[in-house]
């Protein structure tokens, strides 16, 4: 398979990366996201996967392959990405509260030496409880939300927030194994 790079500093797709077995290093991507977009569409969303990716490629010596990824919450066809502050977590989740939404991850490898680009995007679903404003509160207060697409991370979720998902619970987290799989095969 070669030597693998995560192009990203997140220690959640570093443990999905670390569960499946795979060797690998990371390089965080320098590559600065534009979060002004708001109406969701795959090509966006892969587009930031690919760039991620690219922008490690100039700092690699040797022949690799590459992993970009990136995740977005969507209700309504709109995105909801990184809150800003503790009040724009605040406004998603009230937003999320009792409703169903997509969790979209698209993953884009790079193979450095051939130049090949492969790219998928794999989409969850979760449904949240009618959640109240204490129980809002108390997730913003007391987990780290700001660094999180839709504000909340499914992984950290007290019991009563969440009334169900469908589809694969790591893509939620940030990565789908068998998306990577496929991609690096």
């Amino acid at each position: 398979m070669g030597k693998i790079i995560l192009a990203s500093s997140s220690p959640r797709r570093q443990n999905i990366l670390k569960q499946c077995n795979y060797q690998f290093e990371v390089i965080p991507s320098p590559y600065i996201e534009d979060h002004t977009k708001t109406d969701f569409s795959y090509e966006f969303i892969e587009s930031l996967a690919e760039n991620k990716a690219r922008a490690v490629v100039p700092l690699v010596k040797e022949p690799c392959k590459i992993i970009g990824a990136d995740t977005v919450v969507v209700l309504d066809n709109k995105i909801l990405g990184k809150p800003d502050n503790e009040s724009g977590a605040v406004e998603m989740l009230k937003k999320l509260s009792g409703r169903k939404h997509q969790v979209v991850t698209a993953i884009v490898v790079i193979n450095t030496q051939s130049g090949e680009i492969k790219k998928q995007a794999v989409t969850s679903e979760v449904e949240f409880e009618k959640l109240t404003d204490e129980q809002i509160e108390y997730y913003v207060k007391n987990y780290k939300p700001l660094d999180k697409a839709g504000s909340y991370g499914i992984q950290e979720m007290p019991k009563g927030y969440i009334k169900s998902y469908t589809g694969s619970l790591e893509n939620i987290i940030g990565l789908c194994p068998k998306a990577v799989e496929k991609l690096l095969r």
